[in-house]
């Protein structure tokens, strides 16, 4: 006890050091048991010492120690039932608090408020205005608490009625109403009420800058901004925040670089504007120049790259923020499972799930549905699944990640189980369910089922097909060859068909050599999309396979003066935590590049022996055949089998990314390279997955 009391005094330098002050002192620190010792240890009780106790107990959110001290108390006053009111309203226990105040000896306004303020903080405010009406004496916080009610709940109006019969009208009554009106754009009547004010604060200022920011009147702000008398953190950034709100961040940067003093919450805000405008560099460098970064400033970052599209930086910087010893927040980890995903990034993907299961946020519906695509995108199927059979109650966005799952693996009966199971359990499907189920029809082949549920969408579950659901049949129907049923429901589709619905036309015509038709949907999608290149790529492809080499140069010669530019095709592995990236023919910026080309030319051996033959219609150029050969050899996804077989242990999956369609050459590779070297390696490309073991593929090459 002496040791407590010591200690206080050694840190309390001009602060009074009475047993009640001790107690609070303690309380606020959160060290409850300290107070509870100096309490203890008083000889003389005072009543103002049990209030001090009762109250650290109700502000460490013990409320039933403090009611448990309270009902021992030998003596009480007003202070003590106010502060018991106080506590289990702070506590969030507001029927205990009402108990407590019908149970008072006497009541004063403190008392009558602390009740109010309870009903309008639990969105009470039918009680609220009840008890007010009720109260014998109100003073101007009652009046406030019971305002700050109906501002709260978008009640302006009677907010007004109320304002105007208030006897006294403070500052802090005068600017809520201004917020008030702010908020719901009546901004002429917020100007109103603070052109009358007798006195303003820089809250008042504030307030009224905010709202002209928020309501897309920024020049307005501004005006307001020069003239203010002073000028806090708060108002330089409510005018920062309305620019950007206003995408004019160049006027932002200029507020942003005038600022005083720099705030985290400013310096975050330009960090996300800047990102999210496309300007990713400067955001870095706001990033870059901040001496104290707190887990948000690490988090929005992250977050800018994972939306732009910057994956392998989000990484780096998840792997940096790590070992500056920053916690990861939420929204950080949620990024990553993006990226995660989206790079096909397991061990990330794992590492951030067991953060997720360390803090418990993996019980929230939405992260097990993040979590289950994460795991379906990175080709571990039957992870996905655990996730999705071990969380109890499901949503339908957990039923449509799992169905969509098993779709882009081909599994169409798995996917038609889980939508039986969907709809047996009370779910009804809605057009994300059906994308996903068309989907698994169609790279099955399952083509009758896949036309039966399209039937019965509008029939039985009353859903009205969209072109994403009329793409999924074309689809279906293109890949059995039924090219001339496609272009007839495309005819005759009930909504306009778009982009997606003429290019799985077209890739169907491709694939059955319908060339007409192909020509018919190419021109389609070329008036659609005339920035697209995939459409010059698949008619020039279309017009090289029959040797239609000028056709063929005047579609280059097209894409050239509208400066449409292809997508070079790029495949990447994981291992150990970091990304590999490959582009057709080149691995030379790869630290193991030798290594790489032996291991090519091993496999070509191997495959040579094996019976391979490279299938030169897929380089579709006007070269020799050797030129042919060399370019297959060389296809991205080839150089990431290769390296994935030099650094992935053999008794583990090889799990390799691909930004476009594969290769047919390379999937008919992959599929011996599989049997030969006895390893599964797991392909995803930008449509579907493909999973090679023993010289098969679980597309069945259907695909």
């Amino acid at each position: 006890m002496r040791f407590l009391l010591t200690h206080f005094r050694a840190f309390s330098t001009g602060i009074a050091t009475s047993p009640s002050s001790q107690i609070s002192y303690f309380a606020r620190l959160g060290q409850i048991e300290n107070a509870r010792k100096v309490f203890d240890g008083l000889s003389e009780k005072t009543v103002v010492s049990w209030n001090s106790i009762i109250a650290g107990y109700f502000q460490n959110n013990q409320p039933c120690e403090a009611r448990f001290l309270f009902d021992k108390m030998p003596q009480r006053n007003i202070v003590s039932w106010n502060g018991l009111i106080s506590g289990y309203v702070k506590n969030g226990m507001i029927t205990e608090a009402r108990r407590a105040f019908d149970k008072m000896p006497e009541r004063n306004v403190i008392s009558w408020t602390a009740m109010i303020r309870g009903y309008v903080q639990e969105g009470m405010m039918e009680e609220a205005e009840a008890l007010f009406w009720k109260m014998p004496e109100r003073n101007v916080v009652s009046w406030t608490v019971l305002l700050g009610g109906l501002i709260q709940e978008g009640r302006i109006d009677e907010a007004r009625r109320l304002y105007d019969a208030m006897p006294v009208k403070d500052v802090v009554v005068r600017t809520n109403m201004i917020g008030g009106y702010c908020k719901e754009g009546r901004l002429s009547e917020a100007r109103e009420i603070f052109d009358e004010m007798p006195h303003r604060n820089v809250v008042s200022w504030t307030a009224m800058i905010t709202g002209y920011a928020q309501n897309n009147r920024v020049d307005v702000a501004r005006k307001l901004f020069e003239v203010m008398p002073e000028k806090n953190e708060v108002s330089w950034t409510a005018m920062l925040m309305g620019y950007m709100q206003s995408r004019r961040m160049e006027e932002a940067l200029d507020i942003f670089e005038a600022m005083p003093v720099k705030s985290d919450a400013a310096c975050n805000a330009m960090i996300l504007g800047f990102g999210l405008n496309g300007q990713v560099a400067k955001a870095r460098m706001i990033f870059d120049t901040m001496s104290e970064k707190d887990d948000v400033t690490w988090s929005t970052m992250i977050k800018v790259y994972e939306r732009k599209g910057f994956e392998l930086e989000a990484l780096d910087l998840f792997a940096l923020m790590q070992k500056k010893r920053v916690r990861p927040n939420f929204p950080s980890m949620i990024s990553i499972l993006s990226v995660s995903s989206s790079l096909a990034s397991l061990d990330h993907g794992r590492q951030v799930h067991a953060q997720l299961v360390r803090s418990q946020f993996d019980l929230d519906l939405y992260v097990a549905s993040v979590l289950i695509t994460m795991y379906v995108k990175c080709g571990y199927l039957v992870k996905a699944k655990q996730v999705f059979d071990g969380f109890t109650p499901k949503d339908i966005v957990m039923w449509n990640s799992i169905i969509t799952g098993y779709a882009q693996h081909g599994l169409a009966e798995e996917a038609l189980q889980v939508f039986h199971d969907m709809f047996s359990s009370g779910f009804m499907p809605d057009d994300v369910t059906f994308i996903g189920v068309l989907t698994a029809c169609s790279y099955s082949g399952n083509v009758d089922e896949g036309l039966k549920i399209f039937e019965l969408m509008r029939s039985k579950y009353n859903v009205e097909a969209k072109t994403a659901h009329y793409a999924c049949v074309v689809d279906l129907l293109g890949r059995a060859g039924r090219v001339n049923e496609a272009m007839n429901l495309i005819e005759n589709m009930s909504v306009e068909a778009d982009a997606i619905v003429w290019g799985a036309l077209l890739g169907a015509c491709r694939t059955h050599k319908k060339f007409d038709l192909a020509e018919v949907a190419a021109k389609k999608l070329l008036h659609l999309e005339p920035e697209n290149a995939g459409p010059y790529i698949l008619l020039s492809n279309l017009y090289a396979s029959q040797g239609r080499w000028d056709d063929v140069a005047e579609l280059r010669k097209n894409m050239k003066a509208r400066s449409v530019n292809k997508f070079p095709g790029c495949s990447w592995i994981e291992v150990e935590k970091r990304v590999h990236m490959f582009t057709m023919g080149d691995s030379s910026g790869h630290p193991e590049h030798v290594m790489i080309m032996k291991m090519l030319e091993k496999l070509a051996g191997l495959l040579t022996e094996a019976g391979y033959c490279p299938d030169g219609s897929f380089v579709l150029h006007d070269v020799d055949e050797e030129e042919k050969m060399n370019n297959l050899r060389y296809h991205s996804e080839k150089l990431a089998v290769a390296y994935g077989l030099l650094r992935v242990p053999k008794e583990m999956p090889i799990r390799i990314m691909k930004n476009l369609r594969v290769c047919g050459d390379c999937h008919s590779a992959i599929k011996l390279i599989s049997k030969i070297t006895g390893r599964e390696i797991i392909l995803r490309d930008a449509n579907r997955f493909h999973c090679f073991k023993g010289g098969l593929c679980s597309c069945k090459d259907y695909w």
